[in-house]
Order: C-alpha cells, then structure tokens, then sequence
C-alpha cells in the first residue's frame, strides 16, 4: 500500500496526464511546484538545491514542461526525481533509492532502480509498472504521471509526519534508566553505582545479584514469579509505551481534577468568620502538602517487569478478605439493603382519561348496546 493511500480512502487512479497548459493541467504543475517548496510563478526568486547532484534552478512552469518532455534523457530531470526520493526516505523507511544520471547513457540504470522503487510503492499506475521498464518513460504524460506521484507520496508522508508524536528525548530515557538501575541496587542491598560504571557490567552484577535471591526462596513460591514472561518484540514495546502515555495522560487530568476541587473546598473553609482568623494556619499547614504533591505519574515500563502474579489477583470489593484491609473507624459496616423505591419508567401506567371512571383490578370491558323500544 502506498503513503499516500494509508491516509486516504482507496480511488481510481487519475486520468492520464497531458503536457497541455491550461486548466487542471496548470493547476498539477502549480501543485507540484508547490510540494518542491519552489515558487510557482516564471519570476519566482526561490530555487530548489540539489543535493544529489547540481542545480536546477529556479523552475517555473514553462521549464517543467520542458523537463517533462526531455524525459529521462535529461539530468535534470533524473535530478529531480532523486530530490522527491531523497526527501521521501528522510520521511519514511525505504529499501529503494535512485539515483540521478550524468548523462543519457545512465537512462537504462535509473529506470531500472525507478521500477524497484514504483514496486515499492505499490505505484497505482499501470503504464509505470508494467511493459519494458525502459520503454515507460517514453513520453511527456508519463514523465509527468510520475512526477505527480512521487510528489504526492511526499506530501502524504510529509502529513504523516506532522501528526506523529514527537519522541522522547534522548537524554532523558538515559535519565530515567540510570534512575531505575539505581533503585534496583538499592532493593537488593548493592553500593550505588558510580555515574562511569558502564551498563552491561552493571546489568551483570544485577543479574547475578537477582539469581542469588531467587535461588533463596522456598519451592513453589508464586508471589515473586513474575507477571510478564514471554520475550516482546521492538514494536510490542512501542505499543506498550502508547499505552502506558494514554493511561498516564489520563491519569495526570483526574489527578489535576481532584487536585482543582480540593482547592475549591479549601476555599468554601474561608467563608465563615471563626475560619478566617484561621486562614494563615491553615495555608501554612497545607502548601507544603500542595508543592509535595505532582500531577506527573511516575509509573513506567520498569513497573510492568516488576509486576509479579499475585497483582493480577481479582478479589472482590465485598469479600471478607478485602474489607479486612480497607475497613477503618469510620467506615467499619457494610451498607445493607435499601427500599426500593421504583421510578422506573416500564412500571410507570398511563394517567386514566378524564371520562372515564377509574377501575380497579384487571382490565374490564364495557358492553354498548342499542336497547330495543316497546311496540306499541
């Protein structure tokens, strides 16, 4: 599947392209100009560099219809096809690369590299992937079918890009992984490493240090077997810490809510007159709880190694067990059971009209008859 049909809904492939000025043809160009951040108009004072090899110069309409039509006899043309490549790897992972030619005896090799990059690409143009590759590029449309589709894929892959997360930084994983290496030696009893320790040597002694604990504990202890055992993969990490910055997020939001309403409380603590000869104490005792307390979570992947399989245990709220470590002075009884006091609308009859008599018990029916006059 191509870059630009992972954002977009399958389509037809366009029309084929002519070289005609004039209509959508002059739009195109204008759109491809546009996607080489060059200007559009003949005079335009901004020119493309060439990276791969020379310069265009400053392109105008008229000079790339001219690059169409000389085709891939043209360095100039290679050149530009090499440019649209070169910023579509810098944007997303490609196998392919092409190269732009020197002259016209490099045609046969840039067309052959060109087609591995169209398989690629899952190029939806039929005239570019099929046929003698070097008898694809034999006309104007063609050069220009391809030139608007590498420009396309480049402005998927550029919007593609804009809506990906920007990765953590360096530095900081380094950080947090230094942080995590020294919590472990201080759990298992370990000196604090030196900043110059390197880490495999430090992850050696950890590991030695860990099978000496484990091989201290009774038989079929389950509490310390770990939770997670089967190996992941670099991409199931990746998903992993999605998952972990979506739950962290919102956490951060129900903290900061909670966090919001405990300051309205204190706030409403003001209002009377006996509380407000008391408002100084009563800062001072909570503002250092206040600037204690973050918003941030400090949960990590680190937790998930660490979690063992007594975490996912499910004990129920009511049990016994349960209660017997979350039952405090306050709350020492179970609430029992409360009245029903119905209000459900399936139970709720219609109102009697306002004709009729109400009638108690089922639903009864009234018989209406024409009574029959006496014959004189």
């Amino acid at each position: 599947m191509s870059i630009l049909a992972s954002i977009a809904p399958p389509s037809p492939p366009p029309k084929p392209i002519g070289v005609q000025r004039g209509g959508a043809r002059a739009w195109l160009i204008w759109a491809l100009l546009e996607t080489l951040n060059l200007e559009p108009e003949p005079g335009g004072a901004r020119a493309m560099e060439r990276r791969a090899a020379g310069s265009l110069g400053p392109l105008s309409e008229e000079n790339f219809l001219c690059l169409a039509e000389a085709g891939v006899q043209s360095p100039e043309f290679t050149a530009l096809c090499a440019q649209l490549v070169a910023e579509l790897r810098a944007l997303c992972p490609l196998e392919e690369d092409v190269s732009p030619t020197s002259g016209p005896e490099d045609a046969e090799t840039f067309q052959i590299e060109l087609s591995g990059l169209l398989q690629e690409l899952h190029c939806p143009y039929t005239a570019l992937t099929t046929g003698d590759v070097t008898a694809r590029l034999g006309s104007a449309h063609s050069c220009l079918q391809l030139l608007y589709f590498l420009s396309s894929e480049l402005q998927a892959a550029r919007l593609l890009s804009w809506k990906r997360p920007p990765s953590p930084r360096q530095g900081a994983g380094a950080n947090a992984a230094r942080r995590e290496l020294r919590l472990i030696s201080q759990a298992l009893g370990r000196p604090e490493p030196a900043p110059t320790c390197p880490i495999p040597q430090l992850l050696e002694d950890i590991k030695s240090k860990v099978a000496e604990a484990l091989s201290a504990l009774p038989a079929g202890h389950q509490e310390m077997a770990p939770l997670l055992r089967a190996p992941l993969t670099a991409r199931q990490w990746e998903a992993l810490e999605g998952i972990r910055q979506a739950l962290c997020a919102e956490y951060e939001c129900r903290k900061r809510m909670m966090m919001t309403r405990f300051s309205v409380t204190l706030q409403s603590f003001h209002w009377s007159e006996r509380a407000k000869a008391q408002s100084a104490a009563l800062l001072a005792a909570v503002s250092p709880l206040r600037q204690a307390e973050s918003v941030a979570s400090g949960v990590t992947l680190a937790r998930l190694l660490a979690a063992r399989e007594d975490a996912s245990r499910i004990v129920s709220t009511s049990s016994g067990r349960c209660r017997h470590r979350t039952s405090c002075a306050i709350n020492k009884v179970l609430m029992g059971g409360v009245p029903d006091r119905g209000g459900r609308p399936k139970e709720i009859e219609p109102p009697m009209p306002t004709w009729e008599k109400r009638r108690e018990g089922g639903r009864g029916q009234q018989r209406w008859g024409r009574r029959g006059k006496k014959k004189k």
